[in-house]
């Protein structure tokens, strides 16, 4: 847990009780993390560009509009699928967790709890740094740990079917391991987490990503998806309202963010709890939808050649992330609506329409082959 009293909030906790004294465990654990990324932005010069790279390829999004489509084309069809499945399991799993266990974050703490006043501060903010939810655990390093866990078991059995070294067949796991490290550290950088919220979100991850990858849903009834969909949404609904119940706040975050950003420009609606919940409800009835799909069920068993799935894997990037990006309105309830409609068309795009299309273009070309 991440506060050592009764309350939601820390500050809110000395402000109801002024008795309440200032400094408490957690503070050993905020202050050396504000060090160490006050030491990464001032130590590393030169790097900014780095990590704001960085983060971004561990930005939960990039499991729908670029691992899940890299994977379902380039690997195969069941490790696209486990991608997704993970992916959206365990942002939902990160959306709740981080109801329970709260943590602050380095950009509203370090102004929140007076540090910024004890000496002269060296940090600097950066506009994807300013996420309105708790910070424990890093979602950026425990959902992209956890989706692309089925990558690295592919590539790994891939590899021991060439090579018998264990320091080959081991190269996917020392990548996996390294692009996290790297991705908790550029959230450091940013002032988006702590140390321990990183280390978190890896350990939950990849242990996540171990359990549930053999237990995926790889192909089921439309009733399924649509129950997981529904599921995905009461659980949580339900779940945020007892916590209302019970006297917490949980858009205290909201407030911090708002608060101490240094550009209220860069507050963005996508990193609100609830955005990540209709991603995921999207996605999961979005898969069920394209299993459905006549498109889908046309092809079902042909195998495509390499250079169409290659063109599959380009477009599906160029077309996710351009559905992605546009028609971001300022209205709540319409950006929820469209959200919801466009990770919906995800899964139908890249697993019936793109397939389908270059089925169509190459048919009296290329003949289909059979899947033994």
């Amino acid at each position: 847990m991440e506060w050592d009293f009764p309350c939601a909030h820390l500050s809110y906790c000395q402000i109801a009780n002024p008795q309440i004294p200032s400094f408490t465990t957690m503070d050993v654990f905020y202050t050396s993390g504000v060090w160490f990324a006050e030491m990464l932005q001032t130590g590393l010069p030169g790097l900014q560009e780095f990590w704001l790279w960085v983060t971004f390829l561990g930005d939960p999004k990039c499991v729908f509009i670029i691992y899940f489509p890299l994977a379902y084309f380039l690997l195969d069809q069941k490790v696209g699928i486990k991608v997704l499945w993970l992916g959206l399991i365990s942002e939902w799993l990160n959306l709740v967790s981080k109801w329970f266990l709260f943590g602050e974050r380095p950009f509203w703490w370090i102004f929140e709890s007076g540090f910024s006043k004890k000496g002269e501060v060296a940090l600097h903010q950066f506009p994807v740094t300013c996420e309105t939810g708790p910070g424990s655990p890093s979602g950026h390093c425990m959902i992209t740990g956890a989706a692309l866990w089925p990558v690295v078991t592919a590539l790994t059995t891939r590899i021991s079917q060439h090579s018998r070294s264990w320091f080959v067949k081991a190269m996917p796991f020392k990548a996996y391991l390294l692009l996290l490290l790297a991705v908790g550290l550029s959230r450091i950088f940013i002032l988006a987490h702590f140390p321990h919220q990183v280390l978190g979100g890896i350990l939950a991850g990849v242990i996540l990503g171990w359990l549930l990858e053999s237990r995926v849903p790889l192909e089921r009834e439309l009733s399924f998806y649509l129950w997981a969909s529904l599921s995905l949404l009461l659980s949580t609904t339900v779940t945020y309202w007892m916590l209302i119940a019970l006297g917490i706040d949980l858009s205290w975050s909201i407030s911090l963010a708002t608060k101490w950003c240094a550009s209220l420009e860069w507050i963005r609606m996508d990193t609100r709890p609830f955005a990540s919940l209709c991603r995921d409800t999207a996605t999961a009835l979005g898969l069920g939808l394209a299993f459905q799909s006549s498109y889908y069920t046309q092809l079902k068993g042909e195998r495509s050649g390499w250079s169409q799935r290659v063109w599959c894997a380009i477009l599906a990037l160029v077309i996710l992330r351009l559905l992605s990006d546009i028609a971001q309105p300022q209205i709540v309830a319409l950006w929820y609506g469209l959200t919801f409609a466009k990770y919906a068309i995800f899964p139908w795009v890249v697993i019936a329409l793109l397939p389908k299309a270059f089925h169509t273009v190459t048919s009296s070309v290329t003949p289909p082959h059979k899947e033994d």
